[in-house]
């Protein structure tokens, strides 16, 4: 398969199969909008659809919500999908290959034709004949001792994995302290904070003995040039520093 073909898969479906409360489902569209996933299908909801406790829940993500489907079975759900992945521990009975999420999103980038996640009612997950319906289990390996994901942190945990592989072919998903970080500052205003703090360890005392000082001063040059400051950081520690030398009257 070319590379033009693998970076036109589309992007893979959400089903959410007899979900039982719409608070879920609004964290489930929450947790897929993050990560670029906006299709979402739902099986006959427990509560009917729409949900009036979906859309709080969703924290912003109305717009899957309100493009979610509804659909009277999983075989209707999937109909269209050539890779349908059931999220769930092996069910006795069904042997069908067994993949991680990381496996599973790396199958689907680069597959032709449409692909599903399937997640489980809450409180039982999907049955032996809704597994059946699948190509492959999907499993995320877990501590043995306490196996309890809720369904928006499985959701989560795909839609993550997937969204990797989008952004190794130029998705414009960024992480969101990208662009609040500041570049570190000059060495010029550096040195002004260092030469200020020595002025007043000086006053302080600070530097004693006098054969030590050397060293003494290199470990304070080492410590305040090791975090790399910007310049906001440099101003404010100085502001603190002015503080401490010229305190204002109480």
């Amino acid at each position: 398969m070319s590379d033009a073909a693998a970076a036109a898969a589309p992007k893979p479906v959400i089903v959410l199969v007899r979900p039982q409360l719409g608070e879920n489902i609004g964290k489930a569209a929450r947790a897929m909008l993050n990560f670029g996933l906006t299709e979402m299908r739902l099986v006959t909801p427990r509560d009917g659809w729409p949900n009036p406790d979906a859309g709080p829940a969703a924290a912003g993500a109305d717009s899957v919500l309100e493009q979610a489907r509804v659909y009277e079975s999983l075989a209707e759900a999937v109909a269209d999908c050539a890779h349908v992945y059931a999220t769930t521990v092996r069910k006795r009975g069904v042997t069908k290959p067994v993949v991680t999420p990381e496996e599973a999103a790396r199958e689907i980038h680069a597959a032709q034709g449409r692909s599903a996640y399937v997640f489980g009612p809450e409180r039982s997950g999907l049955e032996t004949d809704d597994v059946a319906l699948a190509r492959k289990i999907l499993t995320v390996p877990i501590n043995p001792d306490f196996g309890s994901l809720n369904l928006a942190q499985a959701v989560i945990l795909c839609a993550y994995e997937w969204s990797k592989g989008a952004w190794s072919k130029g998705a414009e998903l960024v992480s969101p302290t990208e662009e609040e970080l500041l570049p570190p500052a000059p060495q010029e205003e550096l040195e002004g904070m260092i030469t200020q703090f020595e002025t007043l360890l000086d006053g302080a005392g600070y530097f004693f003995p006098p054969d030590r000082a050397p060293a003494t001063r290199r470990t304070l040059r080492n410590l305040l040039t090791k975090p790399g400051w910007n310049h906001l950081e440099v101003r404010t520690l100085r502001g603190v520093l002015s503080s401490l030398a010229n305190p204002r009257p109480r």
